[in-house]
């Protein structure tokens, strides 16, 4: 089962969304967005970038080692 990502009604007049991963466990939230249509597209871009994207380690202990 892959993860999923979650629409939610945030307030009023806003949304969000949150990626779970299949086991349930919180992966990433969102900001808040003013439109449905923005969050849909907050959700591509995530699709889109996080296949491609490079990992860049700033932890302290990542600085240590170099």
């Amino acid at each position: 089962m892959a993860g999923r990502f979650e629409i939610l009604k945030d307030g009023e007049d806003g949304y969000r969304f949150r990626l779970t991963a299949a086991d349930g466990t919180l992966v990433a939230e969102s900001p808040r967005f003013k439109h449905l249509k923005a969050v849909v597209a907050g959700i591509n871009a995530v699709r889109e970038n996080a296949a491609t994207a490079l990992v860049v380690d700033h932890s302290k202990t990542a600085r240590s080692a170099a």
